[in-house]
């Protein structure tokens, strides 16, 4: 595993984001295989071996780019949950496509976050060990997202991660869409978001109680459930 070093001064932050930045320049416009470490130093202009310092790897700066993605689609939904009113379909809508239109300019980037899922020990795999904050933090985003909602205590766990799911099969077909804007993926977005609000309207019924337990623990066996508990801070809800 790579460890990405967190500078601890202004100067080492400024370089750290001049060397993030020259990478992510020439990763979109040569690509990623073909782009060098060398060259990420000489376009940042700093030595070699100051770009290793910060990123020891090109793999560790496609980890960088994910987590500014990350921070940034949770401040995007705080911000519009905090000022805009959305009904529960429209506040999922937001959710799922402001990631999309954060990562609309780096379809080619998602393709090597993708490229290690088949290896769980390779810090970039999206279901390994090393992604486990981001996954985490992926899945709070769609819990603050449906906070509002009348849920009972189990789909207020297992929906979040439902929609995680969703947005990861998601992206997969973001990469490929060359729809203008993505057209296809943002409709099939709209599609399974309206099957979802039909959906729970009838998984909400008591007696399917038993199943939605059952689902909840083999999550919680397979360590999908988050370790947060959303439901701490919102008003009682239905059981």
């Amino acid at each position: 595993m790579f460890t990405i070093t967190t500078p601890q001064t202004e100067k080492g932050e400024l370089t750290r984001n001049t060397i993030l930045e020259s990478a992510l320049h020439l990763f979109r416009d040569k690509g990623f295989e073909a782009t060098t470490m060398r060259d990420v130093a000489t376009l940042a202009g700093v030595a070699l071996g100051a770009a290793y310092y910060y990123f020891p790897s090109k793999e560790a700066i496609i980890q960088a780019y994910y987590e500014v993605v990350q921070a940034e689609h949770h401040q995007r939904v705080a911000d519009a949950l905090a000022s805009q009113h959305m009904d529960f379909k429209g506040r999922m809508q937001f959710a799922m496509k402001s990631k999309l239109d954060i990562v609309q300019n780096d379809r080619k980037l998602l393709g090597v976050v993708f490229r290690y899922t088949g290896e769980p020990d390779h810090p970039l795999s999206c279901l390994g060990p090393a992604t486990a904050q981001t996954r985490r933090e992926s899945i709070e985003v769609f819990s603050r997202a449906i906070q509002e909602e009348r849920l009972p205590k189990d789909l207020q766990q297992l929906l979040p991660i439902a929609l995680w799911a969703l947005q990861m099969g998601v992206l997969i077909l973001f990469i490929y869409d060359d729809s203008p804007h993505q057209k296809r993926t943002r409709k099939l977005v709209d599609g399974a978001l309206e099957l979802t609000v039909r959906f729970l309207s009838l998984a909400k019924n008591p007696l399917l109680k038993p199943i939605r337990s059952k689902v909840l623990s083999l999550l919680r066996e397979a360590e999908l459930v988050p370790d947060f508990e959303i439901n701490t801070l919102q008003p009682e809800r239905q059981r």
